[in-house]
């Protein structure tokens, strides 16, 4: 039952609580409350609003690839730190394989992924860094696959 719960939710988070007890045949309240249940052991995480890109003016997705030239924890901890100053950066992601790092942004156009690059570069030493700027977007969703 959560899980229908959850698929719902992520589908439409603003679903009234009369409609999705209807959709998976609770009552009102037991749907409130399980999913109270879930808001406090964690499997909620939080409730957002998705913002279309384009309607704020950050139309351009990129993804940069990084090598880093050291790997020391003082690297780490001022790279951790530099990405978490910058709200362009949506993803980092620590990757085995060549790559160190990929990195997901969404700026306005390339002349504002330059200027992210210029003050993240200023942050932190980079080894190698290469970025790819997204043609279009096949599928792009936050929503986990969830089989109820």
């Amino acid at each position: 039952m959560d899980r229908k719960i959850l698929a719902i939710l992520q589908q439409d988070g603003s679903v009234n609580l009369d409609d999705l007890s209807a959709q998976v045949a609770l009552s009102r309240n037991a749907c409130w409350r399980r999913i109270k249940q879930m808001e406090t052991n964690g499997t909620i995480a939080r409730r957002v609003v998705q913002v279309n890109p384009h309607a704020i003016g950050l139309g351009l997705s990129v993804i940069v690839m990084i090598r880093a030239g050291r790997h020391d924890p003082q690297w780490l901890a001022q790279f951790r730190a530099a990405v978490h100053t910058i709200p362009e950066i949506l993803g980092v992601h620590r990757m085995s394989g060549d790559l160190d790092y990929v990195l997901r942004l969404r700026v306005g156009d390339v002349a504002d992924y330059d200027r992210i690059y210029q003050q993240l570069i200023a942050q932190v030493p980079l080894g190698d860094v290469s970025a790819s700027f997204v043609m279009e977007d096949i599928k792009d969703t936050s929503a986990l696959p969830i089989h109820a």
